[in-house]
């Protein structure tokens, strides 16, 4: 009974005893997304911009969304950049304000999105990874509010509008614009470090 004691205890004991991992069983951290993560600033950016946007228009007027985008887009903007540790632009190749020219990779992009609109594909973001940083490039599409500001000046741009526009934007390229075409892009650059936290 003794002998048999000892080999029961010895075979419990190997198959008790906790073994390492075996490799199929150890799994790699998952890399994050960074293109639902640069979604996620423009989008959150956009919203923040667009409810101070409407709710100018609706109790002030088109007039008065002229002044505000002046006056409060870039710190709305820069706010959620200090949110989100990003640097967010809204880029483009026909400028309102000079300091929203599209560089040469930005143009590319905006090219890009232009081409793949007037072909009808599905629109993915651009995504590139350099030097430890994500580079996050979207599409900024017109609809028929931003025509009020971005159409036809006399057609959909009223002629207050259009005086102000003057006034406040005297370089002004940013209009003549129709429903879906691109506007200009989101350009999100922020550390592939913070993003994995």
């Amino acid at each position: 009974m003794k002998y048999i004691a000892i080999p029961l205890i010895a075979i419990l004991l190997t198959f008790s005893c906790k073994q390492g991992p075996k490799e199929s069983d150890v799994v790699e951290a998952a890399q994050p997304n960074y293109a639902e993560i640069g979604m996620m600033y423009a989008q959150e950016t956009q919203k923040v911009l667009g409810k101070n946007l409407k709710g100018t228009i609706q109790n002030k007027g088109v007039a008065a969304a002229v002044v505000f985008c002046n006056e409060r887009a870039y710190p709305l903007t820069d706010s959620m950049a200090t949110q989100y540790q990003a640097n967010i632009k809204r880029v483009s190749d026909k400028t309102r304000n000079p300091e929203n020219k599209a560089n040469a990779v930005e143009l590319e992009h905006i090219n890009t999105f232009k081409r793949q609109i007037a072909a009808g594909d599905s629109i993915k973001p651009i995504v590139q990874e350099k030097d430890g940083q994500v580079h996050f490039y979207y599409p900024i599409i017109t609809n028929a509010l931003c025509l009020n500001c971005h159409g036809t000046p006399n057609q959909n741009i009223t002629p207050e509008v259009v005086a102000h526009l003057s006034e406040l934007y005297p370089e002004d390229q940013a209009t003549a614009y129709g429903v879906d075409e691109v506007r200009g892009i989101w350009s999100i650059v922020f550390d592939a470090s913070d993003a994995s936290k």
